[in-house]
């Protein structure tokens, strides 16, 4: 979306109030009252009636002002998931591969069935398949913070020897795409035996090779 060529107008706030605009500098309460009205946002329609006009209004912000900090409806909406996902879910730290991917998988499909951005994370890979501002959003915005959030879990595992250095980034998209898989036909219901199958698939396939003649 273009900028305007003039300084945007005055915002106004929820009670009839007018800020003045801040330009591209976020001001802390200007950009907590976008994504709490965001957050209020998807809680009550979801991804499908989610949109900028919308969160502008009840938070009393310019368009202009959203748009220059977050350029399309999926950044605005990574920020908020982005947001609530820190504050649920830890990266854990047991000492074992397996162990660590079955409690992040359990806490991750937990959020996804049971917080308001997190059911509406569908709806963003969704709106990828058909909106290029979506998709690079997703794979330019939203995937790499992913990789980076869960690339401590194999980081430390490599440090173990529990899997090989040069395997790891692989192991860790094919435990992502795991989620998705699930995530989109609907079967992310928790499911104790599936989950510790998976984690330990992907923890031995990962092992590094022994030195030839060297046996356990």
């Amino acid at each position: 979306m273009s900028e305007p060529r003039n300084p945007d107008p005055p915002d106004a706030g929820p009670a009839g109030h007018r800020r003045a605009s801040i330009g591209a500098r976020r001001h802390p309460a200007a950009e907590m009252a976008i994504l709490e009205a965001a957050r209020a946002l998807l809680t009550e329609k979801g991804y499908a009636g989610f949109s900028i006009d919308e969160v502008a209004r009840r938070a009393g912000a310019g368009k202009p002002t959203i748009y220059r900090w977050w350029p399309s409806k999926a950044d605005l909406f990574i920020a908020v998931y982005a947001a609530d996902k820190a504050a649920a879910i830890q990266a854990p730290d047991t000492g074992d591969l397996a162990d660590d991917l079955a409690a992040y998988t359990t806490a991750l499909w937990r959020f996804w069935r049971e917080t308001p951005s997190g059911a509406a994370f569908k709806g963003l890979l969704a709106e990828a398949q058909a909106s290029d501002p979506a998709l690079t959003a997703l794979r330019e915005k939203f995937l790499p913070v992913r990789l980076s959030d869960l690339g401590c879990v194999f980081t430390r595992a490599v440090e173990r020897g529990e899997i090989a250095a040069e395997d790891a980034p692989a192991l860790l998209r094919l435990y992502i795409g795991f989620h998705w898989v699930h995530l989109l036909t609907g079967r992310i219901d928790e499911d104790p035996a599936l989950i510790d199958q998976m984690a330990r698939l992907i923890a031995r396939a990962g092992r590094p090779a022994r030195p030839a003649g060297q046996h356990d």
